[in-house]
């Protein structure tokens, strides 16, 4: 991401206008894609040994995308009270990733399970060849819930 945002920057041009290779990028994605590309919400990591935290890794070996999604829970009341991305993919996967990781923010871990491809799928308007990148975000979430879960009977000894 940095290195398309100095590349931007060196040769003068904004988030909004396009470079000759990626003219047909910025035309097919809708903005809602463009907006978590170039300002994709949540990047970084936390802590995997940390118990607090789960963490999901998924990838689709079709294209090569891969998606690390980690959730930090508040043990007391059981909710996500943060998250973060760290995607190696495509525009539609980095903001499927950045969608997922607002959506969790705030939630029961019970509740975020219910949040399904098509409807980040339908947010960002993707077209039917990227559903899978959608795919990949659901399956990221379930996967750092059910980290954080194993986490907690191995802590809890039960």
């Amino acid at each position: 991401m940095m290195i398309r945002q100095a590349a931007k920057k060196a040769l003068g041009i904004t988030s909004r206008q396009s470079t000759p290779c990626s003219v047909g990028i910025f035309r097919s994605y809708h903005e809602n894609v463009i907006d978590h590309y170039d300002n994709p919400r949540n990047v970084g990591s936390f802590d995997k040994n940390d118990p607090t935290v789960g963490t999901g890794l998924v990838g689709a070996p079709a294209c090569g995308d891969v998606m690390k999604l980690q959730i930090k829970v508040d043990e007391k009341t059981g909710q996500i009270v943060d998250a973060r991305f760290k995607t190696f993919g495509c525009g539609s996967a980095i903001a499927s990733s950045s969608v997922a990781t607002e959506w969790v923010k705030g939630k029961a871990m019970e509740e975020v399970l219910t949040i399904k491809n098509t409807e980040i799928a339908k947010h960002l308007s993707l077209p039917p060849v990227k559903l899978h990148c959608s795919m990949l975000a659901e399956d990221a979430i379930k996967a750092a819930v059910k980290d954080y879960k194993e986490k907690r009977v191995k802590t809890n000894g039960a």
